[in-house]
């Protein structure tokens, strides 16, 4: 029972947190850089005021913007960062706080397509400011980037890009539209859902992974049907949360594993890519399991409700609040919940039998699907796609 767990040095939540911004902006520096998602309505008024200078995020982070970001910040003399947005302005900070201190370029450290260099330098001090309910970037040791020559997402990660503080207020969601908050919602389930059955999950994983998983399957149809109810966003942006905590310290799987590559190929929301891969993906892992699995942790028998249960029968349970649920109910709770949310097929984003054997290649080589519960061949991963879409 030997682990590590780490998460920001310190995590500010709960409705009003963000009045909190000011003072402690002030006690990290002087001349923050303020780097903004693609609704600055919702920045905090002081965010902008205290800040020395301030970029936006419209889309996904590219290596170019992180460049772009690291030049801005050198020239305004910026001694910390504050990202306010969703996951692409909380990655897009953490990436220029790392690389402002380690030097270099960004390729020099991303996985898969770069030179994969560690990352060994603190970042300079870092506040995220979660205003979506999805990513839990705001406590995640890495940074998603875009290449556009590649057409692959990849990562920087080091535990030294973990951020100072991570300020989540709840009320920062409550205006959020509905085809949003299902599609940040259903990447805030898949990333308590993946370190759960993942192989290097732990104890501590375990319980944020269970007690997110409950949360988020009892208001997520609430938070997208009356985005004002601030229990239910509370909920999801607590959810997220764990979420980012969980899959730091236990990776993620499959489902995230084909989402590098389609969020590099195609313009498709990312958190619409996990909701559509989450029932398929369940289906073969457990399908796969059952056929080779023999000793995997995964089938490792829980006391759960007065029963003997393996992950996936818990995680079942979990999902659809009753105790004699079985891993079909599960995957069929997961499809009738992309339904009622309104998420659409893969193909609605362009992506069609011609593109399944290159989607397929990259993802079984993407960093997420090496913590997948079971490794899947070729036709298990073909399979999957080809349901999606």
């Amino acid at each position: 029972m030997n682990f590590e767990f780490a998460t920001a040095t310190r995590i500010v939540f709960g409705p009003g947190s963000i009045q909190q911004l000011e003072a402690i902006s002030k006690s990290l520096g002087a001349k923050p850089l303020l780097v903004i998602g693609i609704a600055p309505a919702r920045v905090p008024k002081s965010a902008a005021f205290i800040s020395a200078a301030t970029m936006s995020v419209a889309g996904e982070p590219t290596f170019d913007l992180v460049r772009a970001g690291v030049a801005k910040a050198r020239e305004a003399g910026c001694d910390s960062v504050i990202s306010i947005g969703g996951g692409s302005a909380i990655d897009t900070g953490k990436a220029i706080a790392a690389l402002l201190t380690n030097g270099g370029d960004p390729l020099d450290y991303a996985e898969v397509i770069g030179e994969g260099k560690p990352i060994t330098k603190p970042s300079l001090p870092l506040i995220a400011v979660p205003t979506t309910a999805g990513a839990g970037a705001e406590v995640t040791r890495n940074a998603v980037l875009c290449s556009t020559e590649h057409k692959f997402k990849v990562s920087l990660r080091s535990p030294t890009m973990l951020p100072t503080v991570a300020l989540v207020d709840p009320e920062l969601t409550l205006d959020l539209p509905p085809a949003i908050t299902a599609a940040t919602g259903m990447d805030a389930l898949s990333q308590v859902i993946e370190p759960f059955v993942s192989i290097r999950s732990n104890p501590m994983v375990d319980a944020i992974c269970r007690e997110g998983i409950i949360r988020i399957a009892r208001s997520i149809r609430v938070a997208f049907e009356d985005g004002k109810n601030l229990e239910a966003r509370t909920d999801m942006s607590l959810g997220a949360l764990f979420g980012g905590m969980a899959l730091a310290n236990a990776g993620l799987g499959a489902v995230h594993g084909f989402a590098a590559p389609i969020g590099g190929m195609f313009p498709a929301p990312h958190g619409a890519v996990c909701a559509a891969l989450l029932a398929p993906v369940m289906e073969m892992n457990m399908a796969a399991l059952a056929v080779r699995g023999a000793g995997s942790p995964v089938l490792k028998m829980w006391e759960h409700g007065g029963a003997k249960l393996n992950r996936y029968e818990v995680l079942a349970c979990l999902l659809t609040h009753r105790t004699d649920a079985s891993v079909a109910d599960g995957v069929e709770w997961l499809r009738l919940l992309s339904r009622d949310l309104k998420i659409p097929a893969l193909r609605n984003f362009g992506i069609g039998e011609a593109d399944v054997a290159t989607i397929c290649e990259k993802a079984a080589a993407a960093s997420s699907m090496k913590a997948n519960p079971i490794v899947l061949t070729k036709d298990e991963l073909t399979a999957i796609l080809r349901a999606a879409l």
